[in-house]
């Protein structure tokens, strides 16, 4: 499944730079010894990592560059700066030349996606781009976005989201028809906004391969009532953002409580496996690597304070994604909406800045 897979790395992105993203791919190169890695940015700072790593040397190629974008720069700046010299830029320009299949970056957040619709643009029938991750469940994995690409989404663009989340749904997780819900105030038709129940109205009408779940509540997300969520970027972005921590405050609960008598940490000697398993099933790293949908090329955004750990985890989703030909899927799915998934304006045209659409960082 990954014979002749090249992925681009944004070298210089995330608060760590160079040394996660190296680190990151070799662990990935073991669990994927046929993907070959381009690596953009400054070769003073890459090629000695590399060269403690040759197993990802031996995979890789360095495409030098000296200019990097910041993680506090606004889209708009990073456009003016980085436009076409910078280690992000040159990595999605790589996709778009067909050099590579997927780009990898832990960089801005913002920036990311600024370049990647300058530089892919967006598919046909889709008006703005959304961020979706796997997110753990008490049932196993969910897909949910959008998580901070689009701010304000109307009905249809709502639409959109549902369809280009069934299928990546699809390729993950190997479901023929994903059970897909949109995030509501409530269960009942009469509660939430209008672009909510209007775009619920639409999903029961749109022939797609999926099934329509209808309102899911906040506590869904976690129970893993559907296989996808669907909810607008400022939303979605909260509840990752909640999520996160409140796995950091229940092992640091865990921590104080096995630490706080002697009973205790004899309890814990015995009960380690146990603690461990749950300890990684909450591990944040594990499910790092959101991607971009809708856009004409495979763009994944890692966390930006991630490990080599987390990196890598990053990397087995470009992996995944760039092995299913999950755009070919979307586009064929979006072309049963009929009508459904476009805009009032029935065109593919938004004039919202980069800077007011993505929140996420």
């Amino acid at each position: 499944m990954t014979r002749g897979i090249t992925i681009a790395l944004d070298g210089m992105g995330g608060d760590h730079g160079p040394a996660t993203v190296i680190g990151g791919a070799e662990v990935a190169s073991i669990r994927h010894p046929e993907v070959r890695f381009l690596i953009f940015g400054d070769e003073a700072q890459i090629r000695p990592l590399l060269e403690k790593h040759p197993r990802v040397a031996s995979v890789s190629e360095i495409v030098h560059t000296d200019v990097a974008v910041a993680m506090m720069d606004k889209p708009s700046q990073a456009l003016r700066r980085g436009r076409k010299t910078s280690s992000m830029w040159l990595a999605i320009d790589a996709v778009k030349d067909g050099k590579a299949q997927v780009v990898v970056s832990a960089g801005n957040t913002g920036a990311l996606m600024a370049m990647a619709k300058v530089i892919l643009r967006t598919m046909p029938n889709v008006e703005r781009p959304a961020l979706a991750a796997i997110w753990p469940t008490a049932r196993g994995e969910s897909v949910v976005l959008d998580l901070g690409a689009t701010i304000g989404p109307d009905a249809a663009q709502l639409v959109q989201f549902a369809v280009m989340g069934e299928a990546f749904a699809r390729v993950i997780f190997n479901l023929e028809r994903p059970l897909v819900g949109l995030l509501n105030i409530g269960e009942e038709e009469v509660k939430g906004t209008e672009q909510v129940k209007d775009a619920a109205q639409m999903l029961r009408a749109a022939k797609l391969p999926m099934h329509f779940h209808g309102f899911v509540e906040g506590d869904d997300i976690a129970k893993g009532t559907v296989d996808v969520v669907v909810t607008d970027g400022y939303t979605g972005n909260i509840a990752l953002k909640t999520a996160e921590g409140t796995v950091r405050l229940v092992l640091e609960y865990l921590r104080a409580a096995i630490s706080r008598s002697l009973m205790a940490r004899i309890g814990y000697f015995f009960a380690r496996s146990a603690f461990q398993a749950l300890a990684k099933k909450l591990d944040p790293r594990a499910s790092n690597g959101a991607v971009f949908l809708g856009l004409n090329g495979l763009v994944v955004k890692s966390h930006g304070g991630t490990d080599p750990t987390g990196f890598a985890a990053a990397i087995d989703v470009a992996v995944d994604v760039a092995s299913a030909d999950l755009i070919s899927k979307i586009i064929a799915d979006l072309s049963l909406l009929n009508g459904f998934g476009t805009g009032a304006t029935g065109h593919n045209e938004n004039t919202n800045t980069p800077e007011s659409e993505a929140v996420l960082s």
